[in-house]
């Protein structure tokens, strides 16, 4: 009974402190948290517009994880190390991805709201060609009833 103790207490333990995580050091080139934010907008931006226009893309030589690399001017280590420290405190990283999913859904509805505008625009064009097209069909069928008229007003010349 006390080797099952000893053993079900090692592995325990063992458990624990496999499971027990090790803060990251704080990166000499820690990347600001309002930059970070930036960074992960841009990388959400980047992994949508793969995925709807992956081909474009690729047609001029674009990769766009380097271009933002590039844009902010870091490395992949130091945006990995960063990306790490943050996310080791789960508040602090919630807090830069919140204000991230903020971003993007203000951005979203402002999108949403101009192609409405756009879309209700589009339609006064349509609906003003539309009445233009027929005054101009109704003013072409009065002329018409009209020199019709005229022709059956007129006495028949011998």
């Amino acid at each position: 009974m006390k080797r099952i103790c000893s053993i079900s207490l090692g592995l325990l333990l063992l458990f624990c402190a496999c499971d027990h995580k090790v803060k990251p050091k704080k990166p000499e080139k820690l990347i600001p948290k309002h930059q970070m934010e930036k960074i992960l907008y841009d990388l959400y931006i980047v992994n949508s517009a793969k995925g709807i226009n992956r081909k474009l893309l690729e047609k001029n030589n674009v990769i766009p994880e380097t271009y933002i690399l590039t844009k902010y001017g870091i490395d992949s280590l130091q945006f990995v190390q960063s990306n790490d420290y943050y996310a080791f405190d789960s508040e602090a990283y919630k807090t830069i991805i919140d204000n991230v999913k903020t971003r993007l859904q203000d951005e979203k509805e402002y999108f949403e709201d101009l192609q409405k505008k756009e879309g209700q625009a589009a339609k006064r064009r349509r609906d003003s060609v539309t009445k233009l097209n027929r005054e101009k069909r109704d003013s072409i069928q009065k002329a018409m009833k009209k020199e019709v008229d005229s022709i059956n007003a007129s006495p028949l010349s011998p």
